[in-house]
């Protein structure tokens, strides 16, 4: 779902109705490739660097087989 301009998505939170945010799709990526996507970071301008972002991110367990 967007705003009325179609630029932006109001609810970045993944549910049923509104599918998942890009971040939860990277975290799952990175957990099929064995990383723990919320302990990985990496030094960057002085600041350790996370890719999913600063904030808690879990992975799609649904499309996990």
């Amino acid at each position: 779902e967007t705003d009325e301009l179609g630029a932006a998505a109001i609810s970045p939170v993944h549910d049923e109705k509104n599918g998942f945010h890009v971040k939860s799709l990277h975290a799952t990526i990175l957990k099929q490739l064995g990383f723990d996507p919320n302990r990985l970071s990496y030094f960057f301008g002085g600041l350790d660097q996370k890719l999913v972002g600063v904030e808690h991110v879990e992975p799609i367990h649904e499309i996990i087989a």
